[in-house]
């Protein structure tokens, strides 16, 4: 007889980047796998168009986030009004503003070309979808890692939002401590089982400020090398950090997924 597992959400996955017939497949396998919810972010005005046909095609399951995410070109002004007007309209519906951040990545490939990124217009992007979070009392969702986190750090504080997830996150033992003091939250990916900087991350941050996710449709290597990311991985994720934490897997599973449902409602 198959063991019964304590539930799982997947609090980080880019749901609309998958095609249709995968997402039926995929909704179809949850129960077997005792998943929830998917949190589903967004990158941009389209992205958030199709999730939001995913929540009303899956309402049972689909939890949304809307926003705008960093790792792309800057929206043009008329772009960003419009994407905040939309999101403003659909309030109601969705779990938390995302995904939303500072563009580390890009800024690392600019570099690498000898160019400069406008870093002033990705900070103004990112403050007016946190003024939007704090004014709707809304969490957020963030893609902020290294020095990028002291940045969103310091905004999330300056506008007053106090809920905020930094997905797949990576940063500095005082940029750590300052996110543990205000009572951040953060997920881990499948690469818990082959990242030793995410293991070394695991055993630091407290169990209550923790989610599993799998950032999808996003690849992992290891013993997923070649695999579709499910959100079945975030067993995977609960296995690994239960192991970190010297706890059962079922202890590990209903930590992360009623710190999640605290986080999320």
């Amino acid at each position: 007889m198959k063991p019964v597992y304590a539930p799982l959400i997947d609090s980080h996955i880019h749901l609309d980047q998958y095609q249709d017939q995968v997402i039926e497949q995929m909704m179809q396998s949850l129960p077997e796998y005792q998943i929830k919810s998917l949190i589903t972010v967004s990158m941009n005005l389209s992205s958030c168009q199709r999730n939001e046909k995913l929540f009303q095609q899956y309402p049972s399951v689909v939890r949304p986030a809307y926003g705008y995410h960093p790792e792309q070109p800057l929206p043009d002004s008329q772009e960003l009004e419009t994407l905040l007007l939309w999101i403003e309209q659909r309030i109601d519906q969705i779990v938390a503003i995302g995904e939303i951040g500072l563009p580390y990545y890009l800024r690392q490939e600019a570099i690498a070309r000898g160019e400069k990124l406008d870093e002033q217009g990705y900070i103004e992007v990112l403050s007016a979808l946190l003024q939007l979070a704090a004014f709707y009392h809304k969490p957020v969702i963030l893609h902020a890692v290294y020095e990028d986190a002291e940045i969103a750090c310091d905004l999330l504080e300056k506008y007053g939002v106090t809920q905020a997830h930094f997905h797949w996150f990576k940063g500095y033992p005082a940029t750590i401590q300052r996110m543990i003091e205000h009572g951040y939250h953060i997920s881990f990916t499948p690469d818990i089982e082959y990242e030793a900087e995410i293991q070394q991350l695991a055993t630091l941050y407290p169990r209550h400020l923790v989610m599993a996710e799998t950032d999808g449709p996003w690849e992992f290597e290891g013993t997923f090398a070649g695999q579709m990311t499910h959100p079945r991985m975030t067993a995977n994720v609960a296995q690994t950090w239960a192991k970190i934490q010297q706890l059962s897997e079922q202890e590990a599973r209903h930590l992360l997924y009623q710190n999640t449902v605290s986080f999320y409602t």
